[in-house]
């Protein structure tokens, strides 16, 4: 690639999963996640977001699913998320009952 071709946006991946605070929590316990951020590929995201969650205290978590953003979401949960994946942040989104 040189200086005259557009670069491409970095791949957004969004991470799906649940996670506990303490390791004695049931199952009923969990809080779902959704984890956005950028990633050269599906490991280095995996790793990169049980990082992030261990960072922020989790002591569990269980990840489901995994895919790639599809340009900026309308939903405007994730605006600031995706904005702050794009700044190279993993960017947590929580859904508590």
């Amino acid at each position: 690639m040189n200086d005259n071709e557009l670069e491409l946006d970095p791949v957004v991946y969004i991470v799906i999963g649940r996670v506990w605070e303490n390791e004695d929590a049931s199952p009923d316990d969990a809080i779902t996640i959704h984890a956005l951020l950028t990633a050269p590929d599906d490991d280095d995201a995996v790793r990169k977001t049980l990082e992030s969650l261990s960072a922020q205290g989790f002591a569990e978590a269980e990840l489901d699913q995994i895919g790639v953003m599809d340009g900026e979401p309308d939903d405007p949960v994730y605006e600031g998320a995706y904005q702050d994946a794009l700044a190279g942040n993993v960017a947590i989104v929580t859904f508590t009952a």
